[in-house]
């Protein structure tokens, strides 16, 4: 049978480190043993150091059954728990030596570890009795940092490292040591940010999968691993393995740290890596898997207490900030442009999401308050904003970064919540430049450092300030939430001015109306009355003078004054159209059950002479009773059949016809039903372009020459039917007549039962 080590030799340096496959390093550290067994429990892999342990080599146990070698009870053990997920942790007896282990499965394999076990009883009932204590402490804090002091404190003394940290990772994967217990010789790393190149995104990732990595003595030399040589990519995944070999940059960037030994506990907050509980030894170091189980029990108790404690921390936030957005909302501000600035010096304003100033920009006008920037900029900044959030929000901690032009502008102010309350309206808070401190372990523009043999982490850790400007202090949940919810608000108060300001702008229309209104009704009534007189007396003088004086006149004069006599007939005519129209908008719609049929017979009667000069005929069918006003549903009938007469054809006697539909629906006057009376000629009809136009008043398709009349005829029919809540209409094409198309509602209260 032959052999082989699976040991990864692949070179691996900065430049490539991230693509390192640190899963599968095909090594372990000396302080135990691994075999790897198929599903069938037969040994494939086996490292080198077995027979430092055990009694036989690695040699002679690769192709073995597990049960041969290690015997039936230890196989019952490892069997039954190969039928659950989770690794099995539990104690041993191989070759009459206590050893404790570790079975889990990986992949298509399981991986058996043990490592010889020393700790007695004494030993558990000390790592007991520490971590009830350490419970009942923890509810003595109440912040988050206070709690991660204390885990740092309580694990140096459970484990005896010589320095304990609890790491925070930022958004981007920055470090920093948020929490630390040293031994008081040691310079602290208190306080002391790590760039995200310190933990690469694998190591991450395998943080996240195993949560308790050890490393005994940085100066280990690493134990191949044996398999079997039957395929040439056999390989062994120890993501999950407590002896995993580690990555030779890892080694190296502890040891430019001095550090001799290490301990690794993950915080997992959320399904994402929150931090890490680190534990460095200035010399090499073990721990009994009893303590590893208590110290990673304390990284839990951190992890289960961040939602609580960072709720508490914002709790008092969140109080302050509450009670102001309800004073704030609370006043009672008529819905007039004098108001916001009234809301704008209030300093609850500020306080609702503590912010060093505010603005407000409202049709146009600038409101502020406290450190904002100068007021003529407000609008453009309201622009862009706008534009960029697509009339949103948006919030920042450092505006510069997006809007550089107007850097000069930020040397007051860095943080930004912006809300936009539609039309370029827009209320922005802002926070002044907090001037920041970083202290980094070592420069972090220097975290790789190049040298004659090639790349390396650097082997620096001295602190290096970094000072950060032009940025605010974060803006917390509680404060963005209360500028939401009073965004929202003003929102709100903005709609109520705007339709308080259309209602007066309606009202003072109404009253423009109204004067314009009665001065037309003077106007009308001059034209009714005091026009109508004069008119009168030039038709009466006109006619003495030719009746007296015809003889001594001459043919010129005498047809002069015709036409005065006709000119002022016209004008007594249109003055009465006039009147007409003005009467049906100020009738009192007395509406009664009136018999059309009935008012058609009137209304022949009453034109009857220009029917016969006009030779035509009006055929009628049987017409039903509508609720209407009698005299204007008889001038409306009189004004379309007069306007047939006027335009009939000299080729053909002039026909007219009365119809009626019932029970008609039509798209322009929604759903109710109507009565449809349609007047039908055969006169010279128009063009259909005009069928619309021919209702306008004193529209006229015809030279007063040609035809005579004022305009006003159909534009009152038009009216007329309006008043009665109808509708009415034409269709024409020149020389082949017209129809006229009535719609009157034909339910009680306006139209017929």
């Amino acid at each position: 049978m032959k052999i082989r080590d699976i040991v990864n030799r692949d070179i691996v340096n900065l430049i490539n480190c991230e693509n390192e496959p640190i899963h599968i390093p095909g090594s372990i550290q000396p302080h135990g043993l691994l075999i790897g067994l198929t599903k069938e429990f037969k040994i494939v892999f086996c490292s080198e150091n077995i027979s430092e342990f055990l009694s036989f080599r690695h040699t002679e146990v690769l192709g073995k059954d597990f049960k041969d070698v290690f015997g039936s009870e230890n196989f019952s053990i490892i069997k039954d728990s190969s039928l659950k997920e989770n690794v099995l942790q539990v104690k041993m007896e191989l070759e009459k030596k206590i050893f404790q282990c570790f079975f889990h499965q990986s992949n298509d394999y399981y991986v058996f570890e043990a490592e010889p076990s020393k700790v007695g009883v004494e030993e558990i009932t000390d790592v007991y009795n520490q971590t009830l204590q350490f419970i009942n402490y923890m509810n003595t804090t109440q912040s988050l940092k206070s709690l991660c002091q204390m885990v740092a404190k309580e694990t140096r003394s459970l484990t005896g490292y010589d320095r304990v940290m609890v790491y925070r990772f930022d958004k981007e994967y920055n470090g920093e040591v948020y929490a630390e217990c040293c031994r008081e010789d040691l310079e602290p790393f208190l306080g002391l940010h790590y760039p995200h190149t310190d933990i690469p995104v694998q190591a991450r990732e395998l943080y996240m999968r195993n949560v308790l990595r050890l490393i005994t003595d940085i100066d280990y030399t690493p134990v191949p691993i044996y398999t079997i040589d039957d395929d040439g990519n056999k390989n062994l995944d120890l993501s999950l393995s407590v002896l995993r070999s580690t990555s030779p940059i890892h080694v190296e960037y502890l040891k430019n740290m001095g550090v001799g030994a290490t301990l690794t506990i993950s915080l997992i907050h959320q399904g994402k890596l929150w931090g890490l509980i680190a534990c460095h030894h200035y010399s090499s170091k073990n721990l009994t898997p009893e303590i590893r189980l208590a110290a990673q029990l304390q990284g839990q108790f951190i992890t289960s207490q961040i939602d609580v404690r960072q709720s508490n921390e914002e709790y008092e936030v969140s109080r302050k900030t509450n009670n102001a957005l309800e004073k704030v909302t609370g006043f009672d501000l008529p819905p007039i442009m004098e108001s916001f600035k009234i809301i704008s010096v209030n300093p609850e304003l500020l306080k609702l999401c503590n912010a060093s100033g505010v603005s407000l920009y409202i049709n146009g006008e600038v409101y502020k308050n406290g450190v904002t920037p100068p007021g003529n900029i407000i609008p453009s900044l309201s622009s862009w904003l706008s534009e960029y959030s697509n009339e949103g929000s948006f919030v920042t901690e450092k505006i510069v970064d997006f809007v550089p032009a107007m850097k000069s502008v930020w040397d007051k102010v860095s943080g930004v919540i912006y809300y936009s309350l539609g039309k370029n309206n827009s209320i922005i808070w802002y926070r002044t430049e907090t001037i920041t401190e970083v202290n980094w372990g070592g420069d972090p523009t220097k975290a790789i450092v190049k040298d004659e043999n090639g790349l390396h982490p650097r082997n620096s850790f001295a602190k290096w300030k970094q000072v950060n400007k032009n940025k605010s202090t974060p803006w917390l949940h509680p404060e963005l939430n209360a500028a939401a919810k009073y965004a929202h608000a003003l929102q709100k108060q903005i709609n109520l001015m705007l339709l308080s300001d259309e209602e007066i702008k309606y009202r003072k229309l109404s009253e423009k109306l109204k004067e314009s209104n009665e001065e037309l009704q003077n106007i009308n009534w001059i034209s009714t009355h005091d026009l109508q007189e004069p008119l009168r007396k030039i038709q009466i003088i006109s006619s003495m003078v030719l009746f007296k004086e015809k003889d001594n006149m001459s043919e010129n004069m005498i047809v002069s004054l015709h036409k005065m006599n006709k000119s002022a007939m016209r004008m007594q005519n249109l003055l009465a159209d006039i009147l007409k129209y003005t009467k049906v908008k100020n009738s009192a719609k007395a509406f009664e059950l009136i018999d059309m049929n009935q008012i058609v017979k009137e209304v022949i009667l009453d034109i009857k002479e220009s029917i016969v000069d006009a030779d035509a005929e009006i055929i009628t069918s049987d017409l039903p009773s509508v609720y209407a006003v009698p005299f204007l549903i008889k001038q409306l009938i009189s004004n379309i059949l007069l306007n047939s007469l006027k335009y009939s054809s000299p080729d053909r006697k002039l026909l007219i016809t009365i119809s009626v539909e019932k029970d008609v629906k039509d798209v322009n006057l929604g759903d109710s039903t109507y009565f449809k009376f349609v007047f039908v000629d055969n006169g010279i009809g128009f063009h259909q372009e005009y069928s619309e136009k021919i209702f306008n008043i004193f529209t006229r398709l015809h030279s007063q020459n040609e035809y005579v009349g004022s305009g006003v005829g159909l534009a009152l029919c038009k009216k007329i039917v309006q008043t009665h809540n109808g509708y009415i209409t034409a269709k024409s094409s020149l020389g082949n007549g017209a129809v006229f198309m009535v719609y009157l509602p034909s339910q009680s209260g306006s139209a017929l039962i």
